[in-house]
């Protein structure tokens, strides 16, 4: 038999490959790939359009459907800028603290789930186990969707799927949604003592951001529905973080460029929003063309995140709970893969090791303590499906 290694073995690994969104996972794959196949398990790839990066999924146990799925992602945040005390790709124990790029969000978790399909696939199962590993998550959850898709005529579809993004192992049994644009004000350019034969970008990019203003402030004023009040904040929020434009102060703005986002809460409609959204855009175009014909507005959609609507009686939250004893209810308003396995069907809770507050962070750890609570949730996971 092929030696089996251990969850650190396998972490140690894993946080090793640079997995940054703007880099390829393809040699993460190709390891994790190779360890399954070595163990008999068969691996399935879903390339990415340009085929430099890949999402993996596999199967152990009867090939019937109901099981539960694994789900993680292999890629991570950049480390440019960032102060590490260490190397960030390679797993460092200090004071019980496992440092390293991902080894908290969320290759820790990754870890597990290798090691406990592995475990599976030697023990008599009576119910499958999946796992699934996608990329381009740290940059809108984008690679989720194909993974999905590519799954379902593959794999026997399970019934109950665990995220196991960051949440020192208990229950998130909801989150926000997102989505976000970026904006591209095209102005028209004169000297700005006759500004007012020019179109200011910046200035009209403004009137946008105060719309985002606007909205804010009636969110938060209304009264939140029951499906809504247990968010913080309990109400939808809109968000612009970054703005670029302009050549010098005496000229009116040619360009001005910045993204803005939504975090939806599970009783808004994303559809809703975004054609409010579009409706203020096409208002604001249409000022800038009174005075120049050629201005204009482009809007780029670059990611869309389903909410993940706490279920009654859900079937993973059950799962997680009976695991974990963990009874008590949360919910986050960052965005996680969750969302899109619920709107394909699946039930979906998100549990994994580690703090988020980690996430992102220089120096980002998991401690080891977290790590061997995850693994012990791994352990149980396995005699629930042996039972």
């Amino acid at each position: 038999m092929t030696t089996k290694l251990s969850p650190r073995e396998i972490l140690d690994k894993l946080v090793s490959f640079p997995t940054m969104s703007h880099d390829s996972n393809l040699p993460l794959i190709d390891w994790v790939d190779d360890y399954l196949t070595s163990h008999g398990i068969k691996a399935h790839r879903h390339y990415n359009e340009d085929n430099e990066k890949a999402a993996i999924f596999a199967h152990v146990g009867p090939e019937i459907e109901g099981g539960v799925v694994m789900s993680g992602h292999t890629d991570v945040v950049p480390v440019e800028g960032q102060p590490w005390g260490t190397d960030p790709f390679e797993v460092v124990e200090k004071e019980g603290k496992l440092y390293g790029r991902g080894t908290c969000d969320m290759k820790g978790f990754d870890a597990l789930a290798i090691w406990a399909l592995v475990e599976g696939h030697y023990t008599g199962l009576k119910r499958p186990l999946q796992i699934a590993l996608s990329y381009d998550e740290e940059i809108g959850c984008t690679g989720a969707p194909p993974l999905i898709e590519a799954m379902a005529p593959v794999v026997p579809k399970a019934s109950a799927v665990i995220v196991g993004e960051p949440s020192m192992m208990q229950a998130v049994t909801g989150h926000k949604g997102g989505t976000g644009f970026h904006v591209h004000m095209r102005g028209f350019e004169v000297h700005s003592s006759i500004m007012h034969t020019g179109v200011n970008a910046i200035m009209y990019g403004a009137k946008l951001i105060e719309w985002a203003n606007e909205m804010n402030a009636a969110n938060s004023d209304a009264d939140p529905r029951e499906i809504d009040a247990v968010f913080d904040p309990p109400w939808t929020t809109v968000h612009v973080g970054q703005i670029t434009g302009g050549t010098a102060h005496n000229i009116t703005a040619l360009d001005c460029r910045f993204g803005l986002d939504f975090r939806f809460v599970p009783g808004d409609s994303s559809d809703v929003w975004k054609s409010r959204f579009k409706a203020r855009v096409a208002e604001v175009e249409a000022e800038m063309q009174t005075v120049q014909p050629t201005a204009h507005i482009t809007l780029e959609e670059f990611f869309g995140v389903p909410a993940l609507t706490p279920e009654q009686d859900g079937e993973a939250e059950q799962i997680v709970r009976r695991l974990t004893g963990d009874n008590a209810s949360r919910v986050v308003s960052y965005g996680t893969e969750a969302g899109h396995f619920q709107n394909a069907g699946y039930s979906a809770v998100i549990c994994g090791p580690g703090d988020i507050a980690q996430a992102h962070q220089p120096n980002e750890y998991l401690t080891v303590a977290q790590f061997e609570a995850g693994q012990d949730f791994m352990r149980r996971l396995l005699d629930m499906l042996k039972g």
